[in-house]
């Protein structure tokens, strides 16, 4: 009689469990995905972001050739940009692309999601020296992943925040390129600083179009400006007179076109 109790117990047991797991079918198995996904979203969307790149995990240990285990991987990674866990978070989208070469849409997104966590990655802090001072790497680091999403996905859905985020990246690296050339001119290099300020002017003539349009529109002037005041310091009348032409003639509302035309004024006076 206690024998077939137990046997009756363990049946029932077994039945439970079944019925919990769902068939095993094909049918059953990404339902089953779904149901782990969802469950690991709702975590997700409750800001529990330890709990469900836990239950994301799980996903993908036991659904790994359904859809949501590949939605599992972005979704860990997602949660690490909300733990502010970048360098994390870039490695977990960095080994998607890899992984996942053939899905096209996620490894958009997940080539989205990993430049515009490069661009967070970007020291902004009132404590810290002006930007145009600190170490360049992660602009530069920020500048070359934005760059390349662009030129191989110009047409995303993503491609005007990646164009917003290129177009403040290039602005910081002319920025940058201009101070290191006023603090060649403060010791009277005057080759050094042109070769900075002319870096500069190509840097941000690489950008296309829309990006300009987002990024300071003044910085061109500006390096125009400062790098036709040099040449006069160098005595290189002709050239000085074409950046300030460049300035008059491509920046004309500008404040600093009225300077350039106030240079280009001496220089008539002085016959140069």
């Amino acid at each position: 009689m206690r024998f077939a109790l137990a046997v009756a117990v363990l049946l029932a047991t077994a039945v439970c469990a079944c019925e919990n797991e769902g068939p095993k079918t094909a049918l059953g198995y990404t339902e089953n995905a779904k149901r782990a996904y969802d469950a690991a979203m709702e975590e997700f969307k409750a800001h529990n972001w330890i709990q469900a790149q836990t239950l994301f995990r799980e996903v993908k240990r036991k659904y790994s050739y359904s859809k949501y285990a590949r939605q599992a991987e972005l979704r860990v990674a997602d949660a690490d940009v909300e733990q502010d866990k970048l360098a994390d978070a870039i490695r977990e989208y960095k080994d998607f692309v890899h992984a996942h070469r053939s899905d096209t849409e996620d490894c958009i997104y997940a080539r989205s999601k990993m430049a515009e966590a490069t661009f967070a990655q970007i020291p902004d802090s009132f404590l810290m020296p002006a930007s145009e001072e600190r170490d360049q790497a992660p602009v530069v680091d920020a500048y070359k992943e934005l760059k390349a999403f662009l030129e191989e996905y110009p047409d995303a859905k993503s491609a005007p925040r990646m164009r917003e985020l290129l177009g403040n990246v290039t602005a910081r690296m002319v920025r940058h390129e201009l101070y290191v050339a006023r603090f060649y001119l403060k010791r009277d290099d005057y080759d050094a600083a042109v070769a900075r300020i002319q870096y500069a002017l190509r840097t941000y003539g690489e950008a296309d179009s829309a990006t300009v349009t987002s990024a300071d529109s003044s910085l061109k002037a500006e390096a125009l400006i400062l790098l036709g005041t040099t040449f006069l310091k160098m005595n290189k009348w002709t050239d000085a007179r074409q950046a300030f032409e460049a300035v008059v003639h491509g920046y004309a509302q500008s404040p600093l076109a009225t300077e350039a035309t106030n240079y280009l004024e001496y220089l008539r006076k002085r016959g140069s």
